[in-house]
């Protein structure tokens, strides 16, 4: 009887001892799935796209009442988006290394196309529109902006957004500066000339991205690197006719570096638009202003494929790539347009 009675009861004790273990495992479980469940929520709501915004948005969030100045809005609109960049949901992802931030990638390149416009938009803010001539001294707020957002944008440590926020500061305390009828020292000057050299900047950025969005699909292209000097020479040989495709595990990636460039420049242009009015007038120029914000306002439709497709041209099957092509690519022609207008006399 007793050897049946330890039998039983080690029977009984290994049937606890499963249970035990199951009830952990089953809550290991539900803790995995839930954890799981709000990761891929956050995901989805640190994917949303930041809104557009327009002058009376940038007045109200840089201005604090008072009257705009000239270049104040186009400062503002700078300051406007390198605090979006920094405060949309799940703040700045780009240099993120734990979920969701980490596994995401459409943001990080819309981040990164806002960035760089940011980036050039601050270098001509400190080296033509903030100074009268070649000889004049660099605004000291400026000097420090500028540099700042050049930053490595995935830098974890230091953090890029720690960078990033010291340039807010610093254009903060420029447009302060500006709107202070206490310091001439800070100006903004907006004539024809220095509208053309950051548009020549935009123009060849706006360029590179066509290109790359409509190499989603590949294509040979002529070697025209030399046309037009029958001097000009460059340092390595290249081949007449070349193949370009973007790679395939790239192609949403370029997708949304063009929206958040797009989405960057219509918050600028719309500045612009206000800062540069005497200028725009006497060149006519106004309405190219006005065009080159439409077509850059079609990139920011919604996009409702679960992915960037990538069809050929002429197939059954959509191909973003080469839809948002031909928006930055109208933009770019019209972008040249307005560069000549506003060096004619």
């Amino acid at each position: 009887m007793s050897r049946d009675s330890d039998t039983i009861l080690n029977a009984v004790n290994q049937s606890a001892s499963k249970r035990r273990w199951r009830i952990p495992m089953k809550g290991v479980g539900w803790l995995t799935a839930l954890v799981l469940v709000v990761t891929t929520g956050l995901g989805f709501w640190f994917s949303s796209e930041p809104d557009r915004f327009g002058v009376t948005d940038i007045v109200a969030a840089t201005h604090d009442g008072r009257e705009p100045k000239s270049g104040s809005l186009t400062t503002g609109a700078l300051l406007h988006i390198t605090r979006t960049l920094l405060n949309k949901p799940g703040g700045y992802l780009s240099n993120d290394v734990t979920p969701p931030g980490i596994v995401l990638d459409n943001m990080p390149n819309f981040e990164w196309g806002a960035l760089v416009q940011a980036r050039d938009l601050a270098r001509a803010l400190r080296k033509d529109f903030s100074r009268s001539q070649s000889q004049s001294t660099e605004n000291q707020h400026l000097v420090i902006a500028e540099p700042a957002l050049n930053f490595d944008s995935e830098k974890w440590f230091p953090s890029a957004e720690g960078s990033y926020s010291k340039g807010e500061q610093a254009l903060e305390r420029y447009l302060d500066s500006l709107l202070d009828p206490a310091q001439p020292d800070a100006q903004f000057f907006a004539r024809a000339d220095n509208l053309r050299g950051w548009l020549s900047d935009v123009e060849t950025r706006l360029g590179s991205l066509s290109q790359r969005l409509s190499a989603s699909v590949g294509q040979e292209r002529i070697n025209t690197d030399l046309a037009g000097d029958a001097n000009a020479q460059q340092s390595t040989p290249a081949p007449a006719v070349s193949v370009v495709k973007t790679p395939w595990l790239e192609i949403d990636d370029v997708f949304y570096e063009a929206r958040g460039s797009a989405w960057a420049l219509i918050q600028v242009l719309r500045a612009i638009e206000v800062d540069f009015a005497g200028v725009l007038d006497d060149k006519n120029a106004r309405a190219s202003v006005r065009q080159i914000i439409r077509e850059l306002e079609a990139t920011q439709a919604n996009v409702w494929s679960p992915v960037i497709m990538n069809g050929s041209g002429f197939g059954m099957f959509a191909n973003h790539s080469l839809v948002m092509a031909s928006y930055i690519s109208r933009a770019h022609s019209a972008m040249t347009d307005l560069r000549s207008l506003l060096s004619e006399g």
